[in-house]
């Protein structure tokens, strides 16, 4: 009797596919000296990396950016109510928008300013900046050099290797010596900036408007006075940016100012001295003189009072320009580091156990997937 290939046998039920939990545990069981192990390792790296690792501080603070236009809120609050974002974003030619302040956090003049701030470390007696500090207090961690030595052994290599390229440099006798010139870092500097850049960070809440300022440290003073001079940095790097404008028309007028008021007091020493000359004098040619000089003097006094006026009105302008970032959430020395050595430990031991796991399971699909391959093979070959 001739079999049908297509007949299928209703006693013998199908093979379920799914993943056997069952035998994922019992494969797990039988290698459980494995994983024993390899979390038992990892559980000595942790210690290791928790004990020697440097501690880190926090600090945050809080402010809200007084913008000086009214109708810039007028419009941001019809804007919130209709359900819009638009108070972050809308200003006038003298407002610059908040939305740019983390721009200026990230630059490199705001960086530089940092990298140099004296700040009071522990180690060092006086006040170091964080370059100085870096530089000749610092001292890499036992895990630092271990990850330096193993997993990044390969760019030590080339690092030696490679050859050094100069330093960057301007050179002198151009003839732009007088005008800007572009900022130039040395290596140095610039490895440092790139850390400063990783530990102060600017976020801004487009919906309510305000500011977090985090700045991280490896200690609390350190930490709390960096914190400081970048909110204060940031201050002042805002109002020059609002009040450059009113600032240019502020030296022009009192410029001006001086001028006029120096020729106002010239031309009024000229005429004392031509009315005690001519006081006895009844002469046509003396009065003449006399009344040209008091014409003179009376134009340019006229002219003095109301670039006198023109002066206040632009140091009020000026007042007015000058922005106002509101502190919410103040500065405060850190009490308690932002890692933990808990956190630490543990993340390494879960690391080690699901390695463990993963080796183990690995050694379990390793055979079935060199059978899966043969059979491939083998009807690859039978087709043939």
């Amino acid at each position: 009797m001739q079999e049908n290939p297509n007949y299928t046998n209703p006693s013998l039920p199908e093979e379920e596919e799914g993943i056997d939990i069952i035998g994922l545990v019992k494969q797990m069981w039988d290698g459980k000296w494995t994983i024993i192990i390899c979390t038992a390792v990892f559980i000595a790296l942790g210690l290791v990396a928790a004990l020697t690792m440097k501690r880190t501080y926090s600090v945050s603070s809080t402010m809200v950016p007084q913008m000086s236009s009214s109708r810039n809120s007028s419009l941001s609050s019809l804007a919130s109510l209709a359900g819009f974002d638009l108070g972050m974003a809308t200003n006038t030619g003298s407002d610059l928008s908040p939305l740019i302040y983390p721009q200026i956090v990230s630059s490199v003049p705001f960086r530089k300013e940092l990298l140099y701030t004296p700040l009071h470390y522990a180690e060092a007696d006086t006040a170091v900046s964080t370059y100085t500090y870096l530089k000749e207090y610092a001292k890499p961690t036992v895990m630092g050099t271990i990850l330096k030595y193993t997993i990044g052994l390969p760019g030590v290599i080339l690092g030696a290797v490679r050859k050094e390229e100069p330093e960057v440099s301007i050179p002198g006798g151009s003839g732009v010596d007088n005008g800007p010139k572009p900022i130039v870092l040395t290596k140095e500097e610039g490895k440092m900036l790139k850390l400063i850049a990783e530990n102060v960070s600017l976020a801004v809440d487009k919906k309510e408007g305000y500011l977090t300022l985090t700045v991280n440290g490896t200690e609390p003073v350190q930490t709390a006075e960096l914190a400081m001079k970048a909110q204060q940095l940031l201050q002042q790097e805002v109002t020059r940016f609002r009040t450059e404008k009113a600032k240019d028309n502020l030296d022009y007028i009192q410029a001006r100012y001086n001028e006029i008021k120096t020729e106002a007091e010239s031309y009024q020493a000229a005429l004392a001295t031509v009315t005690d000359r001519t006081q006895s004098m009844t002469t046509t040619r003396a009065r003449i003189e006399r009344d040209r000089i008091q014409s003179k003097y009376n134009t340019a006094n006229s002219i003095y009072q109301e670039m006198a006026k023109q002066l206040e009105q632009a140091k009020m302008q000026v007042k007015r320009d000058t922005p106002v970032l509101a502190v919410i959430q103040p500065v405060t020395v850190p009490q308690k580091p932002s890692n933990s050595r808990a956190k630490t430990l543990i993340v390494w031991t879960f690391f080690g156990f699901i390695l463990g796991c993963g080796i183990v399971l690995a050694k379990g699909y390793l055979p079935k997937v060199k059978e899966m391959f043969a059979k491939k093979e083998e009807e690859e070959k039978t087709e043939a």
